[in-house]
């Protein structure tokens, strides 16, 4: 079904195939604009993935066929067992994905779940920023369904891999991990929208600027904390 969408329905560019480790544990983390990400996200990559979905979405044969592909359900206000699943499949050196903005947005990644962070502090995966553009323009609304044939790019970006460091509390792990990953994830996502002139819904060419020195400036301040 993902293969359909990204070369039948749509025009899918994949960039950064090259950023893809094709062994270990990996954990695929994209910025979130329209219903499509998942299934963009899912074919796009060049290893299969577990997708952590909203667990709303798991009725009826959707469900069926979600879990029968292997995608994890996920309450999205907070499941441990969800993440730790997530964890037994990292361990075994396999990959999932998520997007850890949460919701649908503008998707330039101004803020990300504390789940990604977990779960690259306790496997020893390498996190993949991913850029989903072209899912949704400006002035759709988060349900939109684009028009068929529309230029859509997936980029994936080079990898991270955080760690806790010594001395260092676990909520101090926690919030330096997600700040890291948020910021490369929003560096990734505005680079790749400046690139491929595919812009974010809502987000001028200012800001995307402005989110790349922020980024960069960040994630430089949480690497060195």
């Amino acid at each position: 079904m993902g293969w359909f969408i990204n070369n039948v329905l749509y025009r899918t560019v994949v960039l950064g195939k090259e950023n893809i480790p094709q062994a270990g544990p990996v954990v695929f983390a994209a910025n979130h604009i329209s219903f499509l990400d998942g299934p963009v996200l899912f074919a796009a990559a060049s290893r299969p993935m577990h997708v952590l979905i909203k667990q709303e979405m798991f009725k009826g044969a959707l469900g069926s066929f979600l879990h029968g592909i292997g995608q994890l359900p996920v309450n999205r206000s907070g499941d441990r067992k969800a993440l730790q699943r997530a964890k037994s499949i990292l361990d075994q050196g396999r990959s999932i994905g998520i997007l850890p903005e949460g919701t649908r947005g503008d998707g330039a990644a101004a803020s990300v779940s504390g789940g990604v962070a977990w779960l690259a502090l306790n496997s020893d995966a390498i996190v993949v920023p991913v850029a989903i553009l072209g899912t949704r323009h400006s002035g759709e609304g988060v349900n939109h369904v684009p028009r068929f044939g529309r230029r859509v790019v997936a980029s994936f970006g080079e990898g991270l891999r955080v760690q806790r460091q010594p001395g260092e509390s676990g909520r101090a792990s926690m919030d330096r991990a997600a700040e890291s990953i948020r910021a490369a994830l929003a560096n990734h996502v505005s680079t790749t929208a400046m690139r491929t002139g595919v812009p974010l819904p809502e987000v001028p060419l200012r800001e995307l600027q402005n989110n790349i020195l922020n980024s960069t400036t960040s994630r430089s301040a949480a690497d060195h904390h």
